[in-house]
């Protein structure tokens, strides 16, 4: 992350990465499969947990509470609180092919997200309320990013997917 903040993405090659990791080029490609992955590091962590979240909840606790409880257990919403996952999503902002992996990495962690739901509560497949739902819980990090109250906007969006939308809600 330094180096690419320092210098820009695009100023920065793997073997520079390489270098100032001490290992060679072939021994970071073992561990991140492309110079993208370097930026996402916890990609399959973060997916795995998401699914585990739903496949592991409480009896009695619905997907929804569930998911709420882990994206604020895991800071999912609200990395950015911290220097690193600022600078991570400027650096992010003002580069395309970093917008694009992480778009192709959410719409990946959606679909296992989505997976899971169908399977734990027996959703027809393909159901578009399941898909939908996958969705919505997976763009809840990026609607509460930077506002005053992440906490509190992310209970709100829960709150609509759990009771759904009422012209009277407000």
């Amino acid at each position: 992350m330094r180096l690419f903040t320092e210098h820009g993405y695009d100023n920065v090659g793997v073997r520079d990465v390489a270098e100032a990791a001490d290992v060679a080029v072939t021994t970071l490609f073992k561990h991140f499969p492309s110079k993208e992955a370097l930026i996402f590091d916890e990609d399959e962590g973060r997916e795995a947990a998401l699914v585990a979240a739903v496949r592991d909840r409480a009896p009695g606790q619905s997907v929804l509470g569930a998911l709420r409880d882990h994206l604020v257990q895991t800071r999912m919403a609200f990395g950015g609180d911290t220097p690193e996952f600022t600078a991570m999503m400027k650096l992010v902002d003002e580069t395309p092919a970093l917008q694009e992996y992480l778009h192709r990495m959410w719409r990946r962690h959606e679909t296992a997200l989505a997976a899971a739901i169908t399977e734990t509560t027996g959703a027809p497949e393909g159901d578009v309320r399941v898909a939908a739902l996958a969705r919505f819980v997976m763009e809840s990090p990026s609607l509460v990013h930077g506002r005053k109250d992440p906490r509190r906007a992310l209970d709100e969006i829960f709150d609509l997917l759990e009771r759904g939308w009422r012209e009277d809600s407000r």
